[in-house]
């Protein structure tokens, strides 16, 4: 049965949600599985999986899906497999992004730690701002490693496969699988590609049954986010997607049975519909483009601003008097503060990888800059901020 999410936390003076990092986020999750798993962990474990209850299991499957938000499977699916094996809604990290949650996901690390802070990340050291996880400058051109950049150095959190005392393997598309970014956090774990969602079940059921000892395997699904992002989530296209998800889902637990797996089914984040009118342009506003120093960073749901030294007043009277309906321009610094990224210790260049201010959006805007050599595109549904929407997502266990 569901259990109803306990209200998160607000982010002060805001009214936003924030990520739970003391026991009920993603990051807890894989505290939880870390510890359950012969491997230590920074994170309190999650309130909803004490390490003890689960550390018993021969194998333990960790399904994500991408995009799939807690009360989006409310709204569509209330009596459906997910939500009837559902044991509550748990927080994403922020940002509310894949770069940042699958970056946890595959370091058991939170962006306070991995460093990962959005689809563009300025690295430094690099002297450009990133597409993370296609793995090349904003601008285009090669990739890490034919440019030479050794990721896993760059990068820094060791992989959670390496922290764990179990084989692992994981299963991703085969056309990201192998990508620099993944192999960087692959570590000792096995890479197992996949073509579609029954094939991704498929290959997973053959490992659970390959041999008798202990495993741990992440299957990551990326359908859901990318229907959302073409029709939007309420479109017919992402509930039936959803529907062949839980089909697909039920099947393999059929298929499964006697294996002695633990199935976890959790996501990155959830997604909000835009319109029109929800969607800001960077080049329609050339007087906050002027006070930048670097194209727009995060995501367009919470961007990190470099600013001009000459021009930080006038960032932050445009932002008053004329995006104050859209955006909730914060010091980047201020949210470190509130600890919004995690707890403790930072990664060494996380503070250059949020820029001197944020603009948390609001209701359901987005702003979007674009480079020279960048095609424009509408995407409907979106993510990376802090509504309950984006940041809730459903953690759901079964036992084969």
């Amino acid at each position: 049965m569901s259990t109803p999410a306990t209200a998160p936390l607000l982010l002060a003076d805001t009214g936003l949600p924030m990520p739970d990092y003391d026991g009920g986020s993603i990051v807890n999750l894989m505290a939880s599985l870390l510890r359950a798993r012969g491997g230590a962990a920074y994170y309190p474990n999650l309130r909803l999986l004490p390490p003890e209850a689960i550390r018993d299991y021969t194998n333990i499957l960790l399904l994500v899906i991408d995009g799939l938000g807690a009360n989006w499977l409310a709204e569509r699916s209330p009596n459906g497999i997910l939500s009837r094996h559902q044991l509550g809604a748990i927080t994403s990290v922020f940002p509310t992004t894949t770069a940042a949650a699958i970056t946890t996901f595959l370091t058991g690390d939170a962006p306070q730690q991995h460093g990962i802070t959005g689809w563009f990340t300025y690295f430094r050291e690099l002297g450009c701002v990133m597409s993370v996880l296609p793995g090349h400058p904003r601008y285009g051109g090669v990739g890490y490693r034919q440019a030479g950049v050794d990721l896993a150095t760059l990068l820094g959190p060791r992989p959670l496969a390496s922290r764990i005392r179990t084989r692992a393997f994981f299963l991703t598309p085969a056309k990201i699988a192998y990508s620099d970014f993944n192999l960087a956090y692959l570590g000792p774990a096995q890479a197992r590609p996949f073509t579609d969602l029954r094939d991704m079940f498929r290959q997973a059921g053959r490992i659970l049954r390959a041999d008798a000892g202990p495993k741990y395997l992440y299957l990551y699904w990326p359908g859901l986010d990318s229907r959302g992002h073409e029709a939007g989530m309420a479109s017919p296209l992402a509930a039936r997607h959803l529907a062949a998800i839980e089909e697909a889902l039920t099947d393999f637990l059929v298929a499964s049975a006697g294996t002695d797996t633990l199935v976890l089914v959790t996501a990155d984040h959830g997604l909000v519909d835009t319109a029109p009118a929800d969607r800001l342009d960077l080049a329609d506003h050339p007087e906050l483009a002027a006070c930048l120093s670097l194209p727009l960073c995060g995501e367009p749901r919470a961007a990190f601003c470099y600013l001009r030294p000459r021009r930080v007043r006038a960032f932050e009277d445009y932002c008053q008097q004329v995006l104050g309906g859209h955006a909730l321009p914060r010091p980047s610094e201020e949210l470190f503060q509130l600890g919004l990224f995690g707890r403790g210790e930072p990664h060494p260049r996380l503070h250059e990888r949020i820029g001197d201010y944020s603009l948390l959006m609001r209701g359901r805007s987005v702003l979007r800059d674009h480079l020279p050599s960048e095609k424009r595109f509408v995407q409907i549904g979106v993510h990376g901020g802090l509504s309950e929407t984006e940041l809730l997502v459903p953690f759901c266990r079964f036992r084969t």
